[in-house]
């Protein structure tokens, strides 16, 4: 059962005003210094009804600048949130670099009450855990501090504290049927929250249990506890940053793979006549074929990757016209903005991921990590090389979702590509489409050609492979995109009528 230390410890007012002015200093200055530090800060605060969760949330408000830090309250989810994967909410709002988020319904809430309600079998609650696992070290991996504290109190304790709130008419409303209903189901719980706490108290983002019957001394536990967490995680971001002095050794795949690109035909064509004519075709398909998943609600998920000016805008173009614009975005992704430097490279795909039945098209995505930035050093060794595995586990949480998702490369020769820089030169309305740094680019064809390989190998699923077109002629191209992308959404309706 739980460990707390000091169970049913208390501690005298006197007492307490004096240490939590101390600790309200401290905190504030040390909240000053992380402004200046690259990494944002998640507490979690969960625990037993009764425990005080929502007293000491206050009292982390009230020692906290609020300039610099945000409460996330989260209930049950509203129909937008439903409609996307069960992270997409917590992505969202997730703190900035520098910045505190504090969490009231965590990605723990719904598995607790999932399971206690049995809703769920033992067996998706461990799966909830393993995805829950992966998602709190891609964010520590990226350097994020996780501070989790969970509020205790015995069955007895529990039903003390609500009495006693019920009893006393500026705090009765704080009592609800679901609290009294709740403490009847306390064994359950108790049970369950034990496995979840022991199962995901990792050595990146352990669990710290705090007897909850005394508000003052649970106030002052959890403040001190985020105060040395954040001095020890500036402590090892300074200890680290001063070895590598600020530089990274480049790392390069011990991974030799199969050049898959070279084994691509790129002499398939398409004659004009037939271009047109499947062109009609597959587009009178889409569009039917995509009013059907809209009526299903099932959504799609299209990434193009490939070759400066190896026709991706064409092909995205050639898509949208046979959709209604009501129900596709397309997110063109270029340089990150300042708002997502400041938070894991993956948030601001996550913000963009569709409704239920629309679809999203990314204009080069969250693959960037594992190309350009590899290539030109953007990312360090360690981050691309994780990286991987973060995408593997990012696109499987739209798969679980039942979202279609497409990744395509498209791939041109060298040469092609050089005919297509002259090409635009010469026409008014293209030449913003070239710039120096393409011509730079091609310089490191190998190294990106060596990047390719790799992110095709290590990213390729049952379930979401890579789709590589052959794009030295556009029309080829453009024809088996679209019906690449027809003959996913049919065996998609085929499988759920």
């Amino acid at each position: 059962m739980f460990e707390v230390a000091e169970l049913g410890h208390t501690i005298e007012k006197s007492v307490y005003k004096e240490k939590s002015a101390q600790l309200r200093a401290a905190l504030l200055t040390i909240q000053a210094q992380l402004k200046k530090y690259p990494f944002p800060v998640i507490i979690i605060i969960s625990g037993v009804d009764g425990g005080g969760k929502g007293e000491v949330i206050n009292r982390l408000n009230a020692w906290l600048d609020v300039h610099y830090m945000r409460t996330i309250a989260l209930g049950e989810p509203t129909d937008e949130e439903r409609e996307r994967p069960k992270f997409w909410r917590f992505w969202r709002t997730l703190p900035s670099k520098g910045t505190i988020g504090i969490y009231v319904g965590s990605w723990y809430s719904d598995p607790i009450a999932q399971r206690v309600q049995q809703k769920i079998d033992a067996h998706a609650l461990q799966t909830e855990l393993i995805q829950i696992n992966q998602l709190e070290q891609l964010l520590t991996d990226d350097g994020a501090l996780i501070i989790k504290c969970w509020l205790h109190l015995k069955k007895e304790a529990q039903l003390k504290r609500l009495k006693e709130l019920a009893k006393n008419p500026a705090s009765k409303w704080r009592v609800t049927d679901k609290d009294r209903q709740h403490l009847g189901m306390y064994d359950a719980f108790i049970n369950v929250a034990e496995q979840i706490l022991t199962e995901t108290s990792k050595a990146y983002a352990p669990w710290l249990i705090v007897e909850g019957s005394d508000i003052r001394y649970s106030s002052l536990t959890v403040g001190q506890h985020v105060l040395e967490r954040l001095q020890q995680h500036m402590q090892q971001y300074d200890a680290a940053h001063a070895a590598h002095n600020g530089n990274d050794s480049p790392l390069e795949s011990q991974i030799e793979q199969y050049n898959l690109l070279d084994a691509l035909d790129l002499s398939l064509n398409l004659d004009k006549s037939s271009y047109k004519k499947e062109l009609e075709k597959y587009q009178g398909k889409l569009n039917e074929l995509t009013r059907h998943a809209l009526a299903a609600k099932r959504s799609s998920i299209l990434v193009f990757e490939g070759w400066d000016a190896a026709g991706k805008g064409g092909a995205i173009r050639r898509l949208t016209e046979a959709m209604d614009a009501r129900h596709y975005q397309v997110i063109p992704s270029a340089a990150p903005t300042d708002e997502e430097r400041a938070h894991h490279y993956l948030w601001r795909f996550w913000r963009h991921i569709p409704r239920a039945g629309q679809i999203t098209i990314y204009d080069r995505s969250w693959y960037g990590r594992v190309l350009v930035e590899r290539v030109e050093g953007f990312a360090k060794a360690g981050e691309w090389q994780r990286a991987y595995s973060e995408i593997v586990n990012f696109e499987e949480a739209m798969l679980n979702h039942g979202i279609v998702i497409l990744k395509f490369w498209l791939h041109i020769d060298r040469d092609e590509q050089m005919r297509r820089f002259k090409s635009r030169e010469q026409i008014a309305y293209k030449q913003f489409k070239i710039t120096e740094e393409d011509y730079r680019n091609r310089e490191k064809w190998d190294n990106y050609q060596k990047a390719v390989n790799e992110m095709i190998a290590r990213t390729s699923t049952c379930k979401s492979p890579w789709l590589l077109v052959e794009a030295n002629d556009k029309n080829y191209a453009r024809i088996k995109i679209i019906k690449a992308y027809c003959e996913r959404l049919e065996k998609m309706l085929d499988e759920i009528h």
